[in-house]
């Protein structure tokens, strides 16, 4: 995209060219006067210095191939320049600081940034430096800057848990008050005995939601940040109903545990839940992944989790004296919710288990990676239910939690009382346990169609 000075009808213009965009072509005529040119193959604006500048917050990466007289009617040699009228731009990590001359047009613009302020004390507008924040002034205020310094970035904190988000890239840092707040919460969490998992996903969204406040500090945080947070940063990216949900009670623990604001934690609204049903394999596919495996220890490690609808973490944390083969009882140790349980064995996992017990000799861990004494790696396992799904010649983008979906589903159909599938499956509430009776074709099989009924 370039722009030029060109003559069109009698008159001096300028011409913008570019591929056809829809978006750039909906730009553009927001410009007042624009007009296309079926004879350039190009739009064209007026001439004048609102145009222009329209023209440059609009298209900040335009091409301009020579300076416009509009530009060097204002801006006059920097020699020349008088003190008062330069035009100085100071970057920090955190703020851009611009000293300029009075001029309601370029006020107009300053005032398009967000959260930009007029500091009294200093006499310069504050601007937040993020995003392409300091590309666009740049190229708004072109050869008219007198200079451009940038300070030393401050020595600062490192922040607990850094979101590996490509998401919070455009985001501005926290300052070093914030992290402390941050470093705070991570301990109070950890006194409390919250899981790692748990610390870990609430530090990443209320991290990600102080970013997203800046400059405003946590103290100054109201609700419409948080619905603000929702609208402009999470649906744009289409994040998650449970990422919407985790940010809600991040923010709700931090701001009644941590840092007291005007935000009224109670009045946070959560979003609407999500109604989806599992992902069911048959009995049929299930036997052709398991039978797809030739490797002993990765056989016994899928069946184990069909068979008594194991969590990954669940299955990688077992130990060989889990495994209660007396009794027919598998031991789940400090599963989600740091809550014991146990299940059944089998007697056909029993007599898999026992086969893979003399051939592996495991140590530490019931099933170990390469070395002795350290688990079996996830990314690993997640490597066997792969190659199995293609060996066997399965199309369905199957997960390892689809086969402990499919575990429940199966005991359902099989007439196992729900409150029994519960209690085996670790779930806290009831409701989570009647999903499966959406998806369970025991009884759904029994309606008849009246399409049946039609004589045709």
């Amino acid at each position: 995209m370039k722009a030029e000075k060109i003559e069109f009808n009698g008159e001096n213009r300028i011409q913008v060219s570019f591929p056809i965009d829809q978006e750039a072509i909906s730009k553009i005529r927001q410009i007042s006067g624009a007009l296309w040119s079926k004879t350039n193959d190009a739009w064209n604006i007026p001439y004048n210095k609102e145009a222009y500048y329209q023209l440059i917050r609009l298209f900040p990466d335009i091409k301009i191939d020579q300076v416009t007289p509009i530009e060097k009617e204002r801006a006059p040699s920097t020699r020349q320049m008088p003190l008062q009228d330069e035009i100085v731009i100071e970057v920090s990590d955190k703020n851009i600081l611009l000293k300029m001359p009075k001029n309601q047009m370029d006020i107009q613009f300053i005032r398009t940034f967000n959260y930009a302020r007029w500091d009294r004390i200093s006499y310069n507008w504050v601007i937040p430096n993020y995003g392409r924040n300091l590309e666009l002034l740049k190229n708004y205020f072109n050869i008219r800057i007198t200079r451009i310094e940038t300070k030393k970035p401050e020595q600062s904190i490192a922040i607990p848990v850094t979101p590996q988000n490509h998401y919070v890239s455009n985001l501005p840092p926290i300052d070093s008050e914030g992290v402390h707040e941050i470093e705070r919460f991570k301990h109070w969490m950890e006194q409390k005995r919250y899981s790692d998992s748990t610390v870990k996903t609430y530090l990443m969204a209320i991290t990600t939601f102080l970013r997203f406040i800046q400059p405003k500090t946590s103290k100054e945080a109201v609700n419409e940040d948080m619905r603000r947070f929702v609208y402009q940063y999470m649906i744009p990216r289409k994040l998650s109903f449970s990422y919407q949900n985790q940010a809600v009670n991040a923010a709700k623990l931090f701001f009644k545990t941590i840092r007291g604001s005007v935000l009224i934690t109670e009045q946070l609204e959560r979003p609407r839940h999500e109604h989806k049903l599992p992902n069911v394999l048959s009995k049929e596919e299930v036997a052709i992944l398991l039978k797809a495996l030739v490797n002993m220890k990765h056989r016994v490690m899928l069946s184990l989790i069909y068979s008594c609808g194991l969590r990954r973490g669940e299955l990688l944390n077992l130990v060989p004296s889990d495994v209660d083969s007396k009794r027919g009882l598998l031991i789940i140790r400090q599963a989600k919710g740091r809550k014991d349980r146990i299940v059944p064995l089998s007697l056909k996992t029993i007599d898999l288990l026992r086969e893979y017990y003399k051939l592996y000799r495991p140590k530490v861990w019931l099933f170990e990676g390469q070395n002795s004494g350290e688990p079996y790696n996830e990314r690993s396992l997640q490597m066997v239910l792969k190659n199995a799904l293609k060996a066997g010649r399965i199309k369905k983008p199957v997960t390892l939690h689809w086969l402990r979906h499919s575990y429940a589903t199966h005991l359902l159909e099989n007439g196992t009382d729900l409150r029994y599938i519960q209690e085996i499956l670790g779930h806290k509430s009831s409701k989570t346990t009647e999903i499966y009776t959406h998806v369970s074709t025991r009884s759904i099989k029994k309606i008849k169609s009246p399409f049946d009924d039609l004589k045709l």
